[in-house]
C-alpha cells in the first residue's frame, strides 16, 4: 500500500471456494528501516519510496537459495555484516562448472520420472501446470531475511547455467508466461524486489530476441507496483534499455570501468541509472573474469561510483574443488579483501549530500561533483606525492565555482580504509582557462601510494 488508512480487498478467482473473498487491513507509517520501495530518482539515480537516497552496493551470490540450509543461513549471516544492500540471485537453480549441487527443492512438481537408455540416470519430467509452493515459500522467506538486513532482491528470472539439466531454460514461452504471472502474483507485494529478466539473455540459445521482449512486456504488465527492472547480457552485450519494460540499465562489461570516465559515457545513451552489475570478480580461478585482485575490484567499483554510475561486487575464490563454497555462485564466507573496501565507500557516499557524477563531463574524468561546495577527486592507481589545489570551474548541473570560496580537503586512502584532514584552508582564485586554484598555489601533500582520494568541502562564511 502506498498510502496510511483503511484498505478494502475483493478476490476473484474461477475457483468458487477462492472467489469474492473479502476483508481489510490497516496501513500504517513505516518505521525503523522499512524505507518502502527503491525507485528511480532525478533520472539516474535511486530513492526508497520515502525519500531517502538509496545507492546500490551490490554483491553476486547466483545460487543462494539453492544450497544446503547451513550454507545459506551462513550466507545472511556473511551479509548482515557486509555493508552490501542489493545482492543478485537467480530464481531457477544453476548447473554450472562451478556449481553441482542439487537443490533439495525445485518450482515444479514431477510428473513422472524416466530413465535415461543408455546410462540409467533418472530423468524428472517436470509437471509445468502445478508449480511448487514449497519452493516459493522458501524463496520468499529468504528475500524477507535480506529485507530485514536492507537488502535489496535482484532476482534473475531466466538464465542459460541449465544445459540441459532440468529444462528450465528451454520452456516454451506459454510456460514462460505462467511462470512470470505466478511469481509477479506472489512477489510483487515485497518491498526489496528487483527484477532481472535474465542474466546473459543473449546465452539462452532458445529464446530469441523477440522472445525477451515478450517476456519482459509480461514482467511490466504483471507487476501494479513496477518494481525496478533490467535484463543483463554476456559481455558488452547491450539491450534497448530505453524501452519503458526497463527503468535502469544493467550490464557485464568491464571495458568503460577500466579506466576515468568511460562509465559516465552510458548514462548519456539512455538516460537511466546505469549499473554494471558485472566487471569480472576477486578471485582466484583460471578464468579471467574470475581472478581479479582485491585492490583491482576495488579500483573498478571506484571507477563506476566517480562517474555517477554504480558497480556490483563478486567474489570467486576457489581453493578446493568445484564443491568450494565460492561466494559468487554459492554463498558463505567472504575470503578476499575488496569487500571490506565496498562498505567503506559506501559510507564515503551516503556522507555526501546527494549522488556523484562527474563535475565537468569529458573534460574532467575524476573530479566528481555531488552538490555546492562538495567534490570527491579520485587519482586511481597513480602515485602522486601532492596535488597543487584546482577545480573545474564547471560543476555539473549546480553553480559553477565562484572565486573567494574556501575549501577543507581529507586525504582518503581508499585501500587502508582512513581519512586525514589536509591542516590548510583553500580559497578559490578567477577562472582561468575553466579551472580555479588556489589564491597562493598551496599543494597538498600525499602518501606515495595508489588508491588515493580527496574529499573537498566548502569552508561556510
Amino acid at each position: 500500500p502506498n498510502q496510511t488508512g483503511t484498505w478494502n480487498y475483493t478476490t476473484t478467482s474461477n475457483k468458487n471456494e477462492l472467489n469474492r473473498k473479502k476483508g481489510a487491513f490497516e496501513c500504517v507509517k513505516s518505521t525503523g528501516t522499512n524505507h518502502g520501495m527503491v525507485k528511480v530518482s532525478g533520472t539516474y539515480n535511486f530513492k526508497y519510496a520515502d525519500g531517502n537516497q538509496y545507492y546500490p552496493f551490490g554483491t553476486t551470490c547466483y545460487a543462494l537459495t539453492h544450497m544446503g540450509q547451513g550454507l545459506q543461513e551462513m550466507t545472511l549471516n556473511t551479509l548482515k555484516n557486509s555493508g552490501f544492500n542489493k545482492v543478485r540471485m537467480c530464481v531457477f537453480p544453476k548447473n554450472y562448472d562451478l556449481v553441482k549441487e542439487k537443490p533439495e527443492l525445485f518450482p515444479y512438481l514431477v510428473k513422472e520420472v524416466k530413465k535415461d537408455p543408455i546410462n540409467g540416470k533418472e530423468i524428472k519430467v517436470w509437471d509445468f501446470d502445478q508449480f511448487n509452493p514449497a519452493f516459493f515459500q522458501h524463496l520468499e522467506k529468504r528475500i524477507d531475511e535480506l529485507s530485514q538486513l536492507g537488502i535489496e532482491a535482484d532476482l534473475i528470472l531466466f538464465h542459460p547455467y541449465d544445459k540441459g539439466m532440468w529444462g528450465f531454460d528451454s520452456m516454451p514461452n506459454d510456460v514462460n508466461i505462467r511462470y512470470i504471472k505466478y511469481l509477479t502474483a506472489r512477489l510483487s507485494s515485497f518491498r526489496n524486489v528487483w527484477w532481472s529478466i535474465a542474466n546473459e539473455w543473449d546465452l539462452v540459445k532458445p529464446k530469441t530476441h523477440a522472445d525477451w521482449d515478450l517476456l519482459s512486456k509480461t514482467v511490466f504488465e504483471s507487476d501494479p507496483y513496477r518494481h525496478l527492472c533490467s535484463i543483463h547480457g554476456s559481455t558488452a552485450k547491450y539491450y534497448e534499455y530505453w524501452k519503458p519494460e526497463f527503468t535502469h540499465v544493467s550490464i557485464q562489461d568491464e571495458a568503460p570501468v577500466h579506466d576515468f570516465g568511460c562509465a559516465a559515457i552510458l548514462r548519456n545513451a539512455y538516460f537511466k541509472p546505469v549499473i554494471y552489475d558485472e566487471v569480472g570478480y576477486e578471485g582466484n580461478l583460471k578464468q579471467r573474469w574470475g581472478r581479479y585482485s582485491g585492490e583491482e575490484m576495488t579500483y573498478l567499483i571506484w571507477q563506476g561510483v566517480i562517474a555517477g554510475t554504480y558497480v556490483t561486487h563478486g567474489e570467486s575464490y576457489m581453493f578446493k574443488d568445484d564443491k568450494d563454497t565460492i561466494f559468487w555462485a554459492k554463498g558463505g564466507v567472504f575470503k578476499g579483501t575488496s569487500w571490506k573496501r565496498v562498505a567503506f565507500l559506501r559510507k564515503l557516499v551516503e556522507e555526501g549530500p546527494g549522488p556523484l557524477e562527474l563535475s565537468d563531463v569529458s573534460r574532467d574524468n575524476r573530479t566528481s561533483t555531488a552538490g555546492n561546495g562538495y567534490y570527491i577527486i579520485y587519482f586511481g592507481k597513480e602515485m602522486n606525492d601532492s596535488w597543487l589545489f584546482n577545480l573545474p570551474i564547471k560543476n555539473s548541473k549546480y553553480d559553477k565555482l565562484k572565486p573567494g570560496t574556501r575549501f577543507k580537503v581529507e586525504i582518503i586512502d581508499t585501500w587502508d580504509m582512513t581519512i586525514q584532514s589536509c591542516p590548510l584552508v583553500f580559497e578559490t582564485t578567477p577562472e582561468n582557462d575553466y579551472r580555479v586554484y588556489d589564491t597562493e598555489m598551496k599543494k597538498v601533500r600525499l602518501p606515495l601510494k595508489p588508491y588515493m582520494a580527496l574529499r573537498i568541502t566548502e569552508i561556510p562564511k
